[in-house]
């Protein structure tokens, strides 16, 4: 058992501290920038004279944020429903499972996390445009989901891969089929992987940014960080407003991630990857 000393202790708490500050300067200083009046003359971090909080309400309303903010919801919501469900399934069928080529079309479906999303973007744009589904929810979702579910397969099929041997025999035993012993025996300690895995995707589903850019010409149809994108393209002077419309777009992140921060350092910390 190895003991840690006061020292190593307290080093280890003041570097943590200093990575910690340094983390979140920048965060704060947008925040406090966000709170002045839109026709402020603020220059580096420093403390608005006076809260105005109405700054949020009128970048909302000249960013449209509600419209960019509905569709980063719609995408999201489909991109991690459909990611961590396929992911799941993938995860359990090569976790705990054998069948011929289990290890090629594994290893195929690794090739898909180490190929950048940008090498195929393009070629990726003339066939959707080719089946009519630029400029459409789907174009923003399918290539994600196609994207995302190389790693949700790769982070379940590690966690199904440490459950005992002994619980899946003894449900195949009491007759269970492959889809009840997932659902009743193997997913349910699964929780921390789970959420782990759903924050992951949520993160990058919202801020992805690239893909929307290509695939959407339509307003309505534009998520949240492309519409701030083009905010801020619109109105390079408005700093504070930029700021505003910053801190409401990374909200449901950060809130998402507050929610499930337990769950999510478990699974990262119980080794929800581990072979």
């Amino acid at each position: 058992m190895t003991v840690v000393s006061t020292r190593e202790r307290v080093l280890a708490y003041a570097f943590l501290t200093f990575f910690a500050l340094t983390a979140l300067f920048p965060i704060v200083g947008v925040v406090m920038l966000a709170l002045n009046p839109r026709d402020a003359q603020v220059s580096g971090f420093s403390l608005p004279q006076e809260f105005h909080p109405q700054t949020f309400v009128e970048a909302w309303e000249i960013a449209q944020l509600s419209t960019y903010l509905r569709s980063s919801v719609i995408v999201s919501f489909f991109v991690v429903i459909g990611t961590t469900a396929l992911a799941i399934l993938a995860g359990y069928a090569f976790g705990t499972m054998r069948f011929r080529g289990q290890d090629w079309l594994f290893y195929l479906m690794l090739a898909g996390m180490i190929l950048p999303f940008e090498a195929v973007i393009v070629p990726l744009y003339y066939d959707l445009r080719q089946f009519n589904l630029t400029d459409t929810y789907a174009s923003l979702i399918l290539p994600q989901i196609g994207v995302n579910v190389c790693f949700g397969t790769f982070w379940m099929r590690a966690y199904f891969r440490s459950v005992p041997r002994s619980m899946l025999e003894a449900a195949q035993v009491d007759g269970a089929g492959s889809i009840r012993t997932l659902l009743r025996v193997a997913l349910p300690p699964g929780r921390p992987a789970v959420l782990t895995l759903v924050v992951l995707l949520f993160m990058w589903s919202w801020n992805e940014f690239l893909l929307p850019l290509v695939m959407v010409t339509k307003e309505t149809l534009r998520t949240a960080p492309l519409g701030l994108a083009f905010f801020a393209g619109q109105h390079t002077t408005d700093r504070v407003g930029m700021a505003a419309a910053a801190v409401i777009v990374s909200a449901p992140v950060i809130l998402v991630f507050v929610i499930f921060q337990r769950s999510f350092i478990r699974g990262m910390a119980a080794g929800a990857v581990k072979e």
